[in-house]
């Protein structure tokens, strides 16, 4: 290199140097306000993980000041985000006011939220291992959209996670692995904090030759980063190999301890260790206290030389790359390589060492530049300005609006007489839609975890095949043996097959779903699994929900209807979840033309400004289909619920029911209604939307929004003050039971409160009280 491109090189590193101090100083000054400056109402500890932000610091200041293009996204550790919101701030992309509230109602969040804040947040993180599992089912969804043009070559940017080494914990980042591997993801950097320390202690030695192992098995490139620069010159200085050696061998809680003690306990550690080279403590004497304890933390995550060389070195291809760098947690702070330091905070005094050491001014805490001359803060301001990701480009798009197909297109699908299960509706509906040549058909993706032919994806995957950016033939179908799966497998398919691992199913839904504001195209995803397993996903879920991910969920076989397959296949608790989840919309329709019309309704309402994702839980139970007359009924089914029989104006008895009971249901008002003709029979298709609703209009009373009667209150409106309802649902009764307290009416809630077993129907259903005879034993006890 010319010495004229080596001065400047070094003048750029000096700068980022001092850059990368302000960074830290206005992160730690951000976490010490919250805490110790600000007025507590409460006396709640506020945190937000000084130490944690320190060891990741360097890092981010390499990569968000030299090497991250615009199109580029990361997913931010969790605990590091008081340093993202101090970089967002230098690029003028997050306020002080929202520093000054940091985890204060409406200012910078304690974890990156795409959602809550007004940052350039890309994914959300906070449950720790989903942020990292997204960054490669992103790298995924890059490759299907670039695959169909809509993301050009020169555009493909690299999905980056920042993460802790003790998140490498978290098993569902090891599933997330295995996903990649199958699918060849590229444009992933996964960069590991490994600064060898967990909330509760310092982590096991024996894993740090592990990660790297198990990486490059799974076919990535794998670059440790341990030592920096000032290293690696003493290293190469008489006995340099020695002191290498001593910390190559060197316990972490050892390290540890010695980091947080200093200098001078470092120098009597060695200088015992190493007793018997004259060389090596010929070196160590070199070096004041200070400098040494200098030498033997600045390992290679702290170095910018280093992480630049790696980022750069690294952008020359497209491979994955999972970088082990090299930090300690906590430096520079008062409490560096302290095992406790994880939730620790710095004390006012503390706070203003180290303000005095890093040459702020007294009272000019927020201006990250104090105490700079006028030179360093103009050469600053140019770099940060200079930096490839400060480019003012639109990086949260706005994709266009897709016509969706009409609830008559789709019931067209499922029409015709006979006994018709939800699960082989969706079937119906998914088929047709896959033989159609708009737009939206070409935008519909669907996933599942290996049970694509058990949930009725089989056909739509006949028609569309399965995505996989090197084709592959179907030896079957080239050999002629006869299979009713013929599924090709190339770039153009729009199915993405799974490995039966639910956890991964929720994080591809998550990315899939959010293509719009990353990528500005629109897909509409669909994902399929069996409804029992929604649990095991349940953290991924939420965390797709949270970042306001748009997709249609559909799971099934669900509920005690599922006989033959015994009580670990029988959801219990699933509608429960779906009530509580925000962002979900959770039905559970009884009929084919109620699912054709929730399926319309769910496609819009992933592209609606105020829409959600929809889970419908579905059946294998062929039961007959009503005859309907008019379109009244679907706006009911939307809503949430519709009376398949009116009651009469006076009535004193109801029932109500969701999903596959409602033959049921059925059988036994129509027995009801001999005696009681004036009885009506409720259809909840939504107990979720109702119960919202219902919430909704009670609140609006007291807030200001006006009076409104909500959907529930109007259906119950022609029964008694005091008639009863028998509620019936195929999962927990409490889904229903809260219908009651509507209008203050007393309630039978018939449902699943147990682990169910193996058995047909009549048997189930007769032994856990959810067949015909059940609900006229409530609706006598109800008129007793």
């Amino acid at each position: 290199m010319p010495d004229g491109a080596l001065t400047a090189k070094r003048q750029e590193i000096a700068l980022l140097r001092r850059l990368e101090e302000r960074i830290l100083w206005l992160a730690a000054w951000t976490i010490h306000n919250a805490n110790h400056l600000r007025e507590s109402r409460d006396g709640l500890k506020v945190g937000g993980h000084q130490a944690s932000s320190a060891s990741l610091t360097t890092i981010m200041t390499a990569l968000y000041m030299k090497a991250l293009r615009p199109q580029d996204r990361v997913a931010v550790k969790p605990h590091a985000s008081p340093v993202f919101h101090a970089i967002q701030h230098l690029f003028g992309r997050q306020s002080l006011d929202n520093l000054k509230r940091f985890r204060a109602l409406g200012g910078a969040q304690s974890y990156p939220s795409r959602t809550k804040d007004v940052d350039d947040v890309d994914f959300s993180t906070g449950s720790v291992g989903l942020g990292v599992a997204m960054t490669a089912f992103a790298s995924l969804t890059q490759d299907y959209l670039a695959a169909r043009g809509a993301v050009k070559p020169e555009k493909m940017g690299r999905m980056i996670s920042l993460l802790g080494d003790a998140e490498l914990d978290e098993g569902n980042i090891y599933e997330a692995l295995i996903e990649a591997c199958k699918h060849d993801i590229r444009n992933t950097w996964w960069i590991v904090d490994y600064n060898r320390q967990s909330l509760d202690a310092t982590t096991q030695d024996r894993m740090f030759t592990r990660y790297g192992e198990i990486f490059e098995a799974a076919g990535w490139a794998v670059e440790t980063l341990k030592w920096s620069r000032r290293q690696r010159e003493a290293f190469a200085r008489p006995g340099g190999d020695k002191l290498q050696a001593w910390i190559e061998t060197a316990p972490n809680d050892l390290f540890s301890a010695l980091t947080y003690q200093g200098g001078a306990a470092w120098r009597e550690r060695l200088t015992a260790d190493l007793a018997d080279s004259p060389e090596a403590l010929a070196l160590i004497a070199a070096y004041k206290d200070v400098d040494l304890a200098e030498l033997m933390t600045e390992l290679g995550g702290h170095c910018l030389e280093t992480l630049l060389e790696a980022f750069e070195k690294a952008s020359q291809d497209d491979r994955p790359r999972f970088f082990i760098a090299y930090t300690v947690k906590g430096l520079r702070l008062p409490f560096q390589g302290h095992k406790d330091n994880h939730a620790g905070l710095m004390t006012p005094a503390q706070i203003a060492e180290l303000r005095a050491r890093l040459g702020v001014v007294e009272g000019e805490e927020w201006d990250p530049l104090s105490g700079l001359s006028a030179a360093e803060r103009t050469a600053i301001k140019g770099l940060v300005a200079r930096a490839p990701f400060a480019a003012e480009v639109e990086r949260n798009h706005l994709a266009p609006q897709i016509p969706t197909p009409s609830a008559s297109e789709l019931l067209a699908a499922v029409a015709g007489g006979g006994d018709q299960s939800t699960q082989a509706a969706f079937g119906k509906v998914m088929f047709e839609i896959a033989a159609r040549k708009d737009e939206f058909a070409g935008r519909v993706v669907t996933t599942s975890p290996d049970v694509t032919v058990s949930t009725n994806l089989g056909g739509f995957v006949n028609r569309r095949g399965v995505f996989q950016r090197r084709a592959h033939d179907d030896v079957f179908k080239r050999r002629r043996i006869p299979s009713a799966q013929v599924w090709s497998k190339a770039e153009t398919g729009q199915h993405v097959e799974l490995g039966i691992a639910e956890n991964n199913l929720f994080i591809a839904l998550a990315a899939l779903g959010l293509t719009a504001p990353l990528f500005g195209e629109r897909l509409f995803p669909v994902g399929t699994l069996y409804d029992p397993f929604i649990a095991r996903g349940l953290d991924a879920l939420n965390y797709a929900c949270y970042q306001d991910a748009r997709f249609l969920l559909v799971a099934t076989p669900s509920g005690l209807t599922l006989a033959p397959e015994g009580g670990a296949h029988q959801s219990i608790n699933a509608p429960v979840i779906g009530m509580a989840q925000p962002g979900l919309d959770t039905y559970e329709p009884a009929f084919a033309d109620e699912t054709a019309v929730l399926m319309a309704h769910a496609f819009e309402r992933i592209q609606a400004k105020d829409g959600a994702s929809t889970y419908l839980r579905l059946s294998t139970r062929a039961i007959p289909q009503p005859d309907r007359t008019g379109e009244a009924w679907r706006q009911g089914v939307i809503d949430g619920g519709y009376w398949l029989r009116a009651p009469a104006r006076g009535a004193r008895l109801a029932i109500a029911y969701s999903g596959a009971l409602a033959p049921e249901a059925l059988a036994a008002f129509e027995a009801l209604a001999e005696d009681m003709p004036e009885a009506g029979l409720l259809a909840v298709t939504s107990a979720d939307l109702l119960h919202r609703d219902w919430t909704a209009s009670g609140r609006a009373r007291w807030t200001g929004e006006g009076a409104r009667t909500s959907t529930i209150e109007t259906l119950l409106a022609p029964l008694a003050q005091g008639a009863g309802l028998v509620t019936l649902t195929d999962g927990a009764p409490l889904a229903l039971s809260w219908l009651g307290s509507v209008r203050g009416q007393r309630v039978r809630a018939l449902g699943l409160e147990t682990f169910g077993q193996s058995g047909d129907l009549p048997d189930l259903y007769a032994k856990y009280r959810l067949d015909a005879d059940a609900v006229l034993d409530a609706c006598a006890d109800l008129l007793a």
